[in-house]
């Protein structure tokens, strides 16, 4: 059984859309059980409605919840031990869940995470990693907005991380990995980004395979299971990309009820567009994992309706059910033994 507690309170819709899509997570996976954390008044009617939902789930009672809106320090001052947000990752801290899932304010749920669960052993940031549909499937890219700024040994600690990310999620042994830069030749890019390349050709990790630098254009193609930037670029990016989406939407729907030829036309190819709908749902892939903290966290998308609210709870039953976080530690305590000198006569 994979536990999950969940902020009923996050996101824009609150427990309108968090519930059902809870609902939603436990009809494909009846080996999940819940711990609800919300304003009681504002979420019994609604749980009413799935009797099978809360048949799987505990509800906590909780004094307030951190609005979209609030600065992280305020969140943290104001939330800490009383919030739906602080109790939902607390749950994890406890071990009364194994995963925590929050739609809400994204500086609160990082800074209140950081805060309750700390950070690894020999990890100086946490990162948000954010699944990446692509030409071949799905690819990991991180860090896309837990911190502004990274240097090489942060960079390298984000693709050790992502690196395990991948074998939890896609199941590949030895997943590819490359850092993000402005071109693929050794000489470009800032040097925090070269210095991090040197690095990760010199480690010749056994758990991930580095390719060298990938450009913007290959977050599309799937050139790598996993892209490591830092959180400023990493955002940017993310951003684009789900409005480029958005935009060739709104293009489609625009070009296909034009004029009467096109809406015919459009008849013939239904199961196509439905098919490219499908792929441009950003919902579909909604969920974003803290790395790097003692516990697992996934934020969902604000706006998510239903299915996102789902999907990221999908996010953080596959992350428990394959062990990430024990992958992690694994992969960070062999990377580092390797950076110890060996222990000679006169240091023994």
């Amino acid at each position: 059984m994979i536990r999950i507690s969940l902020d009923l309170m996050g996101g824009d819709f609150g427990p309108q859309v968090v519930i059902p899509g809870a609902a939603k997570a436990l009809d494909r996976h009846p080996d999940i059980s819940f711990v609800f954390y919300g304003l009681k008044e504002q979420c019994d009617p609604v749980l009413a409605k799935f009797p099978k939902l809360k048949e799987k789930s505990v509800f906590h009672d909780c004094e307030l919840a951190v609005s979209m809106e609030e600065k992280p320090s305020q969140a943290l001052r104001r939330g800490r031990y009383i919030s739906t947000m602080w109790r939902s990752i607390e749950a994890v801290k406890t071990g009364e869940a194994d995963v925590a899932v929050s739609a809400g304010n994204t500086g609160a749920l990082m800074a209140m995470a950081k805060f309750c669960l700390r950070t690894m052993a020999n990890i100086e940031r946490p990162a948000i990693a954010a699944i990446w549909p692509t030409l071949k499937g799905e690819s990991i890219v991180l860090d896309v907005g837990a911190t502004i700024g990274a240097d090489a040994q942060q960079l390298m600690d984000f693709a050790l991380m992502g690196g395990a990310m991948a074998r939890a999620l896609f199941e590949v042994e030895r997943p590819t990995v490359g850092l993000l830069n402005v071109g693929v030749e050794e000489m470009k890019g800032q040097e925090e980004v070269k210095e991090a390349g040197r690095l990760l050709r010199e480690a010749n990790i056994d758990s991930l395979e580095y390719s060298g630098f990938v450009e913007g254009n290959d977050l599309g193609k799937g050139t790598v299971d996993v892209v490591v930037t830092e959180g400023f670029s990493g955002n940017i990016a993310l951003k684009t990309a789900e409005g480029t989406a958005k935009q060739i939407g709104e293009y489609l729907r625009a070009a296909m009820s034009r004029t009467l030829l096109a809406r015919i036309g459009y008849l013939f190819a239904k199961s196509a567009f439905d098919m490219l709908r499908e792929k441009l749902d950003p919902s579909k892939v909604n969920g974003g994992v803290f790395l790097g903290l003692n516990g697992i966290v996934i934020k969902s998308h604000g706006g998510a309706n239903a299915e996102g609210i789902a999907a990221a709870i999908e996010v953080g039953y596959d992350m428990a059910k394959n062990g990430l976080n024990q992958k992690i530690e694994n992969d960070l305590k062999k990377y580092h033994a390797k950076r110890l000198p060996p222990m000679g006569p006169e240091a023994a």
